[in-house]
């Protein structure tokens, strides 16, 4: 799906990228559009879901996840059940915040987060490892974040 985006278009995924708590009044000044006016692009851009949805970025420390991992997993088989059940189960980890299938030697890479070494521990024995097909598993734990973003590149 590639969407024809004009400049206005390109301009307002840019300050939402920003700041999706934006007033429509505000927004609308920013890019020179009515209210009306940018409501039916905003309408447009969700409709073409070019915008997906508006979130709150939560500061996971804040709330005591101190630990931020990624998670290489293997899966013995490759048969479409065991897939399935991998793809479903990480659907009800809250510490799984992202899950990748890849290419190359692992074959799903996972973000999470946990509280500390205890938790990180008890979800590698007690959630992951346990899974039907589960083969290799291979923990890196970040020790800073360079550079961390959500927005996605909008060509002005």
């Amino acid at each position: 799906m590639n969407t024809q985006l004009d400049s206005k278009d390109k301009a307002l995924l840019c300050y939402l990228q920003e700041d999706a708590r934006i007033t429509h009044t505000e927004l609308a000044r920013r890019v020179d559009l009515s209210v009306p006016g940018l409501q039916k692009r905003l309408q447009k851009l969700e409709k073409a879901g070019v915008i997906e949805q508006y979130v709150t970025l939560v500061n996971r420390e804040a709330l005591g996840y101190d630990m931020l991992c990624f998670v290489q997993v293997t899966l013995i088989h490759h048969q479409p059940e065991a897939v399935s059940a991998f793809r479903e189960s990480v659907q009800d980890m809250p510490e799984v915040q992202d899950c990748y299938f890849l290419t190359g030697e692992y074959d799903y890479l996972l973000k999470i987060i946990v509280q500390n070494r205890r938790h990180l521990e008890k979800f590698l024995v007690e959630k992951l490892t346990p899974l039907p097909g589960m083969d290799k598993i291979r923990t890196s734990l970040v020790l800073a974040e360079i550079k961390r973003s959500t927005a996605v590149p909008v060509d002005l």
